[in-house]
């Protein structure tokens, strides 16, 4: 099988910082969500970002040449990875910024992939696409449709144009060839006839019936698959449960890495590497593996015993895709609200209200107890 196409590592691009400035009024760009530009919030000028064939090329990276440089297509030290106290995430600040900065300060985090040792620059992004307004809308519609959700909490949380934060979550992309060899089972129903005895109305009854029976035989083979775009989220700021809800994204709207594409939103650096991230892609083409062997085996059952895979042409992309998100606290807990920015899709967690359980339920009970009642009533 020919090898896969392959982009080479990235390298670092040239300094756009005068890009991210107004030239009308001299305030910091913004990414507008939905469109390929920049915009200033203060006078509304709008930039575009230029776009090359050589950025619409998206295409893994070589998995062994990935790690094996890692370190040496890190940025310099300009910039740094700070860990937020609060909620654990890593952010990329500006080394001006001290480390107890709030990193859903107001100011865009805009990366400069020129520096910083301890940053890794992303190969591909996803521009945002939901812009905060519609946001907003999902999360208000959201929480008006919570049923035995407390009276006041859309009033509590609801109503700030701060309660979304724009964000993108690093992510593995992985890419492979493989081939799996293996021993198993073959099972084939087969029925026979077999007679047996009832008592019915007191007289004893012989009848016969069909019982079946399973014959195996030993098999063995191999199963080539082949995967591609194999997600698997670096960040742990949002529950594994959440980020694999939030599936499937727009990844053919990828592209090249631009720092433009991040001003104005907060940014995650990874925190699984990428070896660890491939042990769970593995996981996860494992199921769609162990599907192929059982239907080569064929048959009505089948029993896999030993497998061995060879991953080959393995690839990577390290991508940041985007989500908004919300952390609101009522009752002294915290409650997360994302949106995918790629597709518009909602995950939410949310409070319940105790007196509205207590009272659906006893009304339930005073509704049956009444059907019974009447029930009885009638019989009577």
């Amino acid at each position: 099988m020919p090898p896969q196409q392959t982009s080479p590592l990235p390298k670092p691009a040239d300094n756009i910082g005068n890009s991210l400035k107004c030239e009308g009024c001299g305030a910091l760009l913004q990414f507008a969500p939905g469109t390929r530009s920049l915009q200033c919030s203060y006078c509304g000028q709008s930039n575009a970002i230029a776009t090359t064939d050589e950025a619409n090329n998206i295409a893994p990276i070589d998995y062994d040449n990935f790690i094996a440089n890692i370190d040496e297509t890190r940025a310099t030290d300009n910039i740094k990875v700070v860990d937020c106290r609060n909620c654990g995430s890593q952010t990329v600040l500006n080394a001006s910024v001290t480390s107890d900065s709030c990193p859903f300060c107001t100011s865009p985090l805009v990366l400069n992939q020129q520096a910083g040792n301890n940053y890794l620059p992303p190969h591909y992004v996803l521009p945002f696409e939901v812009t905060q307004k519609q946001g907003i809308e999902y999360f208000q519609q959201w929480l008006k449709g919570l049923w035995f959700a407390p009276n006041d909490l859309a009033r509590k949380v609801g109503g700030t144009r701060s309660i979304l934060q724009g964000v993108y979550l690093p992510h593995w992309a992985y890419d492979a060839n493989t081939v799996t060899d293996y021993t198993g089972e073959r099972g084939d129903y087969y029925y026979t006839t077999e007679t047996y005895t009832e008592t019915v109305d007191g007289k004893t009854q012989t009848r016969t019936r069909q019982v079946r029976h399973t014959r195996w035989s030993y098999t063995s083979g191999t199963v080539h698959c082949r995967f591609r775009d194999v997600l698997v989220s670096a960040s742990k700021s949002l529950p594994e449960k959440t980020m694999n809800q939030l599936t499937p994204w727009k990844l053919e709207m990828l592209a090249k890495f631009d720092e433009r594409y991040l001003s104005g939103f907060r940014s995650e650096t990874y925190q699984l590497p990428p070896q660890d991230g491939l042990e769970k892609a593995k996981d996860i083409m494992g199921r769609d593996i162990d599907t192929a062997i059982r239907e080569d085996i064929g048959g009505d059952e089948q029993r896999v015993d030993n497998t061995a895979t060879n991953y080959r042409n393995k690839g990577i992309k390290y991508l940041m895709l985007p989500v908004w998100v919300s952390a609101y606290n009522y009752g002294s807990k915290v409650y997360q609200f994302t949106v995918n920015a790629s597709t518009g899709e909602v995950i939410g967690q949310r409070p319940y209200s105790v007196i509205k359980i207590v009272l659906t339920v006893l009304i339930g009970l005073m509704l049956i107890a009444a059907a019974v009642f009447f029930f009885m009533q009638q019989k009577n």
